[in-house]
C-alpha cells in the first residue's frame, strides 16, 4: 500500500496525525498535513485506510496496489 497525500486540499483538521502518528505529522507552520511513510507496514493499514475516511477534506489517498 502506498499513501499520498494532497498538502494543497489539507485543511489542518488534524485526524490523520492523531488518528495514526507514525504515519501523518502537520506542518509547525500552517498546519498541514505531512506524510511520514508512504510505505506504512501491514499492521498500520486499517488506521490508514481510517485516516483517508475521516479526513474532511479528501486530501489523502491509497494505493493499494502499489508495494
Amino acid at each position: 500500500m502506498r499513501v499520498d497525500v494532497d498538502r494543497t486540499r489539507c485543511c489542518g483538521a488534524g485526524m490523520c496525525a492523531l488518528t495514526q502518528p507514525q504515519v501523518f505529522d502537520q506542518d509547525e507552520e500552517d498546519g498541514t498535513v505531512v506524510l511520514l511513510s508512504p510505505h506504512p507496514p501491514e499492521e498500520l493499514w486499517d488506521s490508514v485506510e481510517e485516516c483517508v475516511r475521516l479526513c474532511p477534506s479528501q486530501a489523502i489517498s491509497l494505493d493499494g496496489n502499489a508495494e
